[in-house]
């Protein structure tokens, strides 16, 4: 199973999410690296919520009007 790190920083701030693979699990962090005592957040979706969640974010990005 290939290991991989994916990262996406936000297009206004410094935020940014991380998404890796372990064990199965995909897992999804966002955090703000610039603030101070701040936490992240972690999501961990197995194979088909993942794939749910994929096909989720691909229609709202069909809904953007550019």
């Amino acid at each position: 199973m290939a290991k991989y790190e994916l990262k996406f920083i936000d297009v206004n701030d410094n935020c940014q999410i991380e998404v890796s693979e372990l064990s199965g699990v995909i897992s999804i962090y966002s955090v703000d690296r610039e603030a101070k005592n701040s936490c992240g957040v972690c999501v961990h979706l197995d194979k088909s919520t993942a794939i749910k969640f994929a096909k989720t974010l691909r229609t709202e990005i069909n809904k953007i009007q550019e």
